[in-house]
């Protein structure tokens, strides 16, 4: 696999993890009691966005850690899949 192949795989993993992780441990302005004045209640209190990259980060590279030991070493393909 190249580099580059490698760095598009992970990058599309790691989306898909982002949005993932975005929900998990969100409180909404109207459940925290302080709504801010010009902006809906359903809006995130504290979204805690660098946190939640860090998180997305490990995640997506135990992820793409699996996927590359199955694509390397144990010989699994696409054509192994079924259509």
């Amino acid at each position: 696999m190249s580099l580059t192949s490698a760095l598009a795989i992970y990058f599309i993993i790691w989306w898909v993890v982002l949005f993932a992780v975005l929900p998990i441990g969100v409180r909404t302005q109207e459940e925290h009691g302080e709504v801010v004045p010009g902006s809906v209640p359903s809006a995130p209190a504290h979204p805690r966005l660098l946190q939640k990259a860090i998180i997305t980060t490990i995640v997506a590279g135990v992820v793409f850690a699996i996927f590359y030991w199955l694509k390397e070493y144990s010989g699994l393909t696409l054509d192994d899949f079924p259509i």
